[in-house]
């Protein structure tokens, strides 16, 4: 591999920038925002603050979100699921 590739892929690496493209790009597809630039500037600024501790970080669910998976996956309503009932869940 070349030096000027390697060096990019720890920039993109150390940055963690692909995480941060993959979350912008959810998050424009989970709103649809009429105005995606504008709208990505508030999600940024968002995490800039959350960052700096002065308000929360930006996530694509909220805690109703997470509770009607958890309904959806504790289907005996027990109050809990087992590890590859998580697992399952996670990578859907």
């Amino acid at each position: 591999m070349a030096a000027g590739e390697e060096q990019s892929r720890e920039y993109l690496r150390r940055h963690r920038l692909p995480e941060l493209l993959h979350r912008l790009g959810a998050l424009l597809l989970f709103h649809r925002p009429e105005r995606p630039r504008e709208f990505l500037i508030q999600v940024l600024e968002r995490v800039k603050a959350g960052r700096r501790a002065e308000g929360e970080y930006p996530f694509l669910m909220d805690e109703a979100n997470v509770d009607a998976m958890f309904s959806l996956l504790d289907v005996l309503d027990q109050g809990h699921i087992r590890p590859a009932q998580y697992r399952e869940g996670a990578s859907t």
